[in-house]
């Protein structure tokens, strides 16, 4: 039986979503604000094996970014748990993660503390990390001058190299030129080959059945499906054309 690397069980989560108010109104109600609730992920359930590649897609707003979040320790679930085994977990996702007024380098940095990696360690593939970002000069500057398409490149430089045990994946490979895109297809082979647990959300097919032993399929925060990477694909594709 293979080792599992992390589990999910019985997972919600919960937005407040504020409710309009004019000036007017909320002078009248002494500035209370009507709020309802949004449950993003309803009571999800599954496990993933050590070294599996997991893919997860479902429509635009199904619950997908939130789950990875929270797999990643940024959102707490409402109801259910989720257990990491003691794994190190990353997230790769563009417009998260990195501090604007900071530098590349000093956000290498800090993400590779925040990772739970040695400064030393993190020192020493500094350069690894910069020559694969291929961001030259601009490694100096704020990241708020990044185009979202350097933002991906370092974000993905910085997870691939820096050994954690699971990495999470929120569409970064669909983003920057296309022979960056060649080279992460590549290193995401190699990463396999090293075992590591990857969960990838993407709504590009052509990838997941590339890189994915197998496909979960969420839909309005439930999960609809979990299995066989290409039975899976062709229903969500199905449900798609309605």
């Amino acid at each position: 039986m293979k080792e599992i690397a992390l589990d999910v069980s019985h997972v919600s989560i919960d937005y407040k979503n504020l409710m309009h108010m004019s000036l007017h109104q909320s002078i009248l109600k002494n500035g209370v604000q009507k709020s309802e609730i949004i449950r993003a992920v309803d009571d999800v359930s599954f496990s993933v094996e050590k070294g599996q590649i997991l893919g997860i897609v479902g429509r635009n707003g199904s619950g997908k970014t939130t789950l990875l979040r929270s797999i990643a320790g940024i959102f707490q679930p409402d109801e259910g748990y989720i257990d990491t085994h003691g794994n190190r977990v990353s997230l790769m996702a563009i417009g998260i993660g990195f501090n604007g007024n900071n530098t590349g380098r000093e956000n290498i940095l800090k993400s590779g503390m925040l990772l739970g990696c040695k400064l030393d360690y993190v020192k020493e593939h500094m350069d690894e990390i910069i020559e694969f970002s291929e961001l030259g000069d601009f490694i100096d500057r704020p990241v708020r001058t990044y185009s979202s398409g350097m933002y991906s490149k370092l974000s993905f430089s910085v997870t691939a190299i820096l050994d954690t045990d699971i990495m999470l994946v929120d569409e970064v490979l669909s983003v920057g030129d296309e022979h960056f895109r060649q080279k992460s297809y590549k290193k995401m082979e190699e990463l396999m080959m090293s075992e590591r647990t990857v969960l990838i959300v993407s709504h590009a097919t052509e990838t997941l059945t590339h890189f994915c032993d197998k496909v979960l399929w969420i839909n309005d925060g439930k999960l609809v499906q979990t299995g066989d990477t290409a039975e899976v694909l062709e229903r969500y594709n199905e449900s798609m054309q309605l």
